[in-house]
């Protein structure tokens, strides 16, 4: 397979350079300053074996990539980005061509398989920092990431069958799922911490509104119908696989990531904000959920500090409300 990795941020940046130093021809798609650092100097991969500088094209636009039949896209671009991204490929890539979503949340899959037939989701589990232009960093070692992968709406075929097999030779842990959104739901529900994490106070407050979200999470997906896997599931497939490096320093998952870098924006509306859709066309109260979406998006917006914020005033306005 050839592969146009469609955001080389933090996951995509690591997917792609391990691609690369597997000997798969590789294309990056990034934008503005870190686009600029990449054609200037590659992209630099800090892994587990060393700093890698990964020199494979790199443009802002599907349409400077040279389509092939067996080009696979890796869409791996913020969910709230992937409406630009899937423009994009609408306009220059072929309409046949396979499109595999390594995105946070569930809602990206959906958006592809409108325009593409042959849509795939990868469950991303990928521990990775992406805090200045042109370089990526992956948080574990010797694997560094676990991209199970499969068929939307489900099912597996060849081309689920090529991509993990070419994962496992970039040294990424990969297999197959008939039922890869139910995967994905159980992710979604671990995501729902993005937002704690991202915008409140550590501690044992912020712990409390983590675990009241995925309850929230949980009744949604129920109430929906929505089929996911058990936490133990997901802990069994875990094991020991990623293995955190020794030395490097705890930052934050992705949307803290965002808040860190003052983007001005994140994919909370895509995590937390799943489950207040799902509540609102399903008639269950999410005040959880919403609480952390209005966090995250004030401090986005203002350009306010990570991690700034009071979990316990939150606690407190939910448990009035209850009253």
């Amino acid at each position: 397979m050839r592969y146009v990795v469609y955001g080389a941020g933090a996951v995509g940046g690591v997917i792609g350079g391990h691609l690369h130093l597997a000997g798969l021809p590789v294309t990056l798609v990034a934008r503005g300053a870190h686009l600029e650092a990449i054609r200037a100097h590659g992209l630099l991969l800090d892994s587990g074996t060393g700093r890698h500088r990964i020199d494979a094209p790199a443009t802002d636009t599907a349409a400077d990539v040279a389509w092939t039949d067996d080009t696979v896209v890796v869409l791996a671009v913020k969910s709230h980005q992937a409406a630009g991204a899937l423009d994009d490929l609408r306009r220059h890539a072929p309409a046949e061509v396979a499109v595999v979503c390594a995105t946070n949340g569930v809602a990206t899959e959906t958006a592809a398989l409108r325009l593409f037939a042959r849509t795939y989701s990868v469950c991303v589990m990928l521990p990775a920092s992406h805090l200045e232009p042109g370089v990526v960093v992956a948080g574990c070692h010797p694997t560094p990431a676990i991209l199970d992968v499969g068929r939307i709406p489900g099912g597996t075929d060849a081309t689920t069958a090529a991509v993990a097999a070419d994962l496992r030779a970039a040294g990424i842990a990969s297999q197959e799922r008939d039922d890869i959104l139910a995967w994905k739901r159980r992710k979604l529900l671990m995501n729902l911490g993005n937002g704690v994490d991202a915008s409140f106070v550590p501690g044992a407050d912020a712990d409390r509104l983590a675990d009241l979200a995925v309850a929230e999470g949980e009744r949604a997906l129920t109430a929906a119908g929505l089929a996911y896997v058990t936490a133990e599931e997901d802990r069994a497939r875990r094991g020991d696989v990623l293995q955190r490096r020794p030395g490097l320093e705890r930052g934050g998952g992705s949307t803290w990531q965002s808040l860190a870098r003052g983007t001005g924006d994140s994919e909370i509306d895509y995590l937390a904000g799943e489950v207040v859709l799902l509540g609102r066309l399903h008639g269950v109260p999410t005040p959880v959920n919403e609480a952390v979406v209005a966090a995250t998006r004030h401090l986005a917006r203002t350009g306010g500090a990570p991690r700034s914020l009071d979990p316990a005033s939150v606690l407190a306005a939910l448990s009035a409300t209850e009253r």
